[in-house]
């Protein structure tokens, strides 16, 4: 079967690629001997995959006998998700709700956030609905939340005001991160000491959402904790953007205040976490607390944020990123780690679809119970070599019977199979009686034919 089966356009190859060599990609794990080898250096790593497939479950989960509406707008299968609803009381006024949605338009999961009880009152207020989408869809960064659209609606039996958003499988915020609980009777966070380098990190992936933003002339307007998603780990997304600008349209403000404002609540969202509360009444106290933790570089940098509105009225976010150009290059660095990581994990599942097909086409071929009426198809010819190559690669046994689970020998024997390779080897029996020599090649050629008799039988 020729490459372009499977890769369209593609030509035959002007030669024979050594597909059964595997090149491992930077970064390289630990040296180990050959006998210290586990399953997982063939496959994905296993905390990855982990993560992978929870993200997946989240994604696909629904809920049985709803009570929530059956659709919204064009929107369904919804699935209320968990956040602090008290805390939007507090930013937007209005209680908040968020939903997980699959979109009729083109399948994808997008999350609802619903306003209970919103009623449009003004002119100005529908005139910043309609243009959220237009105005937030120049906004493309992988540190903000998309916004897609908002409407109002009426199918929870009140006036709701929905905002339409990607959808992030199994994100956590920053407050649930690192203000993971709320005392009982105070109402206050507890939380532990987070590490400079991680606050560094929040703060550069920030400036680089808010001078995306900034950009697009718009303005966050939201930098709480309890609105930034930690997407995946390290990574982090501004949400909630585009509420504020139809809550509270119509203010005297002008976006240069409110882009100034930004900037501000960044330097409040840093004190928040460098002093392990997310509810500070008293500045200067919090201020002395980040003192005693974190450098003078990181104090420096706070105190100008925190200046912003009322010392440097001028400044913008591009001011800002050159004061901190140094923790950007170091950020820069370890993103670039993280996706050579990545790249290595993604190039130990490349071959994997090949293998696959081939298991595939072993597993039709061989013992197969009839073809054409003839009940002994899979034991004549060259398909027979095809049963006792397939006892030979995952049917092997050690001299006291027991099964060899050799997951290097069976990768090894697929790869040099599909290949084609000049090499040859023993095949043998069950009872033992016969044994013949073939080579890699001659098995292909066995294969391919075979799987064409089945093909042109199937397509007739």
């Amino acid at each position: 079967m020729g490459p372009g089966t499977y890769y369209a356009g593609s030509t035959s190859y002007p030669q024979q690629l050594q597909h059964h060599l595997y090149a491992a990609l930077p970064p390289h794990r630990e040296t180990n001997q050959p006998n210290q080898r586990t399953a997982r250096d063939f496959f994905i790593d296993e905390n990855l995959r982990q993560t992978l497939a929870r993200k997946s479950e989240a994604s696909l989960m629904a809920i049985p006998n709803s009570t929530l509406p059956t659709a919204i707008a064009h929107y369904h299968s919804l699935v209320p998700l968990v956040h602090n609803s008290k805390k939007d009381d507090t930013l937007f006024g209005y209680k908040s709700h968020a939903y997980k949605a699959t979109s009729v338009h083109d399948g994808k999961l997008y999350c609802l956030r619903r306003l209970q009880g919103y009623r449009v009152n003004e002119t100005s207020s529908e005139y910043a609905i309609r243009n959220i989408q237009q105005n937030w869809s120049r906004v493309r960064n992988s540190n903000v939340v998309s916004v897609h659209l908002a409407f109002t609606n009426s199918s929870f039996g009140d006036s709701s005001l929905i905002f339409v958003t990607d959808f992030h499988p199994l994100a956590e915020t920053l407050a649930q991160r690192h203000f993971a609980s709320v005392h009982r009777y105070t109402n206050r966070y507890s939380a532990s000491h987070v590490p400079e380098q991680t606050i560094w990190g929040y703060m550069v992936q920030i400036a680089n959402a808010l001078k995306s933003i900034h950009s697009a002339g718009l303005a966050a307007r939201v930098l709480d904790a309890s609105k930034i998603l930690l997407t995946s780990e390290g990574q982090i997304a501004l949400n909630a953007c585009g509420i504020l600008d139809v809550i509270q349209a119509g203010t005297d403000q002008t976006l240069a205040d409110l882009q100034r404002m930004d900037l501000y609540l960044l330097g409040k969202l840093v004190l928040a976490l460098g002093s392990s509360n997310a509810s500070h009444h008293n500045q200067a106290k919090a201020l002395e607390s980040f003192a005693r933790l974190y450098s003078s570089r990181m104090r420096t940098v706070t105190n100008w944020l925190l200046d912003c509105i009322s010392v440097k009225p001028n400044d913008t976010i591009d001011d800002f990123a050159s004061r901190i150009s140094s923790e950007i290059l170091s950020t820069f660095d370890s993103f670039g780690h993280s996706k050579n990581a990545l790249q290595s994990a993604l190039a130990r599942e490349l071959e994997n679809s090949r293998i696959a097909r081939l298991s595939m086409k072993i597993h039709n071929i061989a013992d197969r119970p009839e073809y054409e009426h003839d009940r002994q198809w899979a034991e004549h010819g060259s398909r027979y070599c095809i049963k006792l190559f397939r006892d030979y690669v995952f049917h092997q046994v050690d001299a006291h019977g027991n099964p060899v689970l050799d997951l290097a020998h069976m990768l090894g024997c697929l790869n040099k199979l599909d290949v084609g390779t000049e090499e040859k080897i023993q095949l043998t029996t069950r009872d033992e009686e016969t044994c013949m020599v073939v080579s890699y090649k001659d098995l292909k050629g066995c294969i391919d034919g075979a799987w064409q008799d089945l093909k042109r039988r199937a397509a007739s």
